[in-house]
């Protein structure tokens, strides 16, 4: 297996960051929560490292990538609390040694799903992109996030979604689901950190036209 390579690591936003050290980079994601540019660098800085380690233990580049975007997506949310404290008589924690315990954890245990049921594709949604999506998406509405997933993860159609609306109670027409899908569309990009959009939807048309399309395990 090849290491992929992600064109935000050459984004101008990106890579004003390279001088910063990995505590300060840390810091930076743990004040500034409404921007996504740190933890870009973040994954930037660490994510050959990481692939590195998954590509051995994966047995086909599908199951790979889709490991390498869960264990991202684990280590977004564990950041928030992370201190790299020096204790007493152990060795220091350093922000490296400490992703690779975490991608040891993941990868141990880790229950893959066959190859067949995984859609996944990491150009389309690079692990920083869908980390923040999954955060948006938890600030829409109920019913319009179960929409959006209906339609973009399960890629059910308006007619689908109507009736399943319907039989739970909630009465919707075709065209009314699809005026509401544009509607949490807009709102979903909204919900996007400022730089995150700068980073991956501004000039990426592969992006653009494939959203907010992830794989599960986002949930509704």
């Amino acid at each position: 297996m090849t290491i992929p390579s992600f064109p935000e690591c050459n984004h101008p936003l990106v890579k004003s960051l390279s001088h910063y050290s990995d505590q300060e980079l840390l810091t930076l994601f743990q004040r500034h929560p409404d921007a996504g540019q740190y933890f870009a660098a973040i994954f930037c800085r660490y994510s050959s490292m990481v692939y590195t380690l998954i590509q051995h233990s994966a047995r086909s580049p599908v199951q790979a990538d889709y490991l390498f975007a869960i264990t991202w997506r684990h280590i977004f949310y564990e950041l928030s609390g992370l201190e790299l404290r020096v204790k007493p008589g152990q060795p220091p924690i350093t922000l490296q040694s400490w992703l690779l315990n975490v991608t040891a954890v993941c990868i141990n245990q880790a229950d893959l799903p066959p190859v067949e049921a995984i859609h996944y594709n990491l150009q389309v949604a690079p692990p920083p992109l869908w980390c923040y999506i999954e955060r948006a998406l938890d600030q829409l509405p109920p019913v319009l996030r179960l929409m959006v997933l209906m339609a973009q993860t399960f890629n059910w159609s308006e007619t689908r979604i109507s009736a399943y609306l319907q039989a739970e109670g909630e009465a919707m027409s075709p065209p009314q689901v699809r005026a509401q899908l544009q509607a949490g569309y807009q709102l979903l990009e909204a919900a996007l950190p400022e730089d995150v959009r700068t980073i991956y939807l501004v000039g990426n048309s592969q992006i653009q036209e494939n959203r907010v399309r992830f794989d599960a395990p986002l949930e509704a």
